[in-house]
């Protein structure tokens, strides 16, 4: 199961992994979770429909890979679907961004249940369905954040990356971006068995 995800009765998914790669998921994660943001504080003595009513920004992120896991609603830039993108953002980027964070925090969480003695040695992580599904789009996101930072725009330009060579910098990137993609992959076929 090294690395492929399988289904467990009840539902749900389980990966052996070992200390290295539990180490870098859950760095990654972290990274991701820097990235996103932190979240607002909930306020025992807020009005709960305020919160509801929350205006989060209008104008997309500055950072390219922010702008990929947060995009405009509309991708043509006349006037009129400037103006509906900006309205768009300003009411589902917080709650975009807080699913976000509690997909990353539900791989932190889960990668600081195992406890892998040294960096060979295997552990078995066992996901709830709804773990897995976090596990989803938080695999999702790190690997749109890696492709905006390698470049990637196309799945053709992948096939490229296979063939970088190892005193390449973005090397490491790479393997962590193709390692994703196949963890992600095992997964997606696992939950639709």
């Amino acid at each position: 199961m090294a690395g492929h995800f399988e289904a467990v009765p009840g539902g749900g998914a389980a990966v052996s992994l070992d200390g290295v790669e539990v180490s870098i998921l859950r760095s990654l994660a972290v990274q991701l979770l820097e990235l996103i943001g932190p979240g607002e504080e909930p306020d025992a003595d807020a009005d709960p429909l305020a919160a509801l009513f929350a205006e989060g920004p209008s104008e997309p992120p500055s950072d390219p890979a922010l702008r990929r896991l947060f995009p405009d609603a509309y991708a043509d830039d006349t006037e009129e679907l400037r103006s509906a993108a900006s309205d768009f953002r300003r009411f589902t980027e917080n709650d975009l961004r807080a699913r976000k964070r509690e997909d990353a925090l539900a791989v932190v969480r889960a990668l600081d249940g195992l406890a892998p003695a040294d960096a060979e040695e295997s552990v078995l992580l066992k996901l709830t369905p709804d773990e897995s599904r976090a596990w989803l789009g938080a695999l999702n996101d790190l690997r749109l954040t890696i492709a905006t930072r390698l470049e990637i725009t196309e799945d053709e330009e992948s096939e490229r990356l296979y063939r970088l060579p190892d005193s390449d910098p973005r090397k490491p990137m790479v393997m962590a971006y193709l390692w994703l993609g196949a963890l992600q992959e095992s997964l997606v076929e696992t939950l639709m068995s």
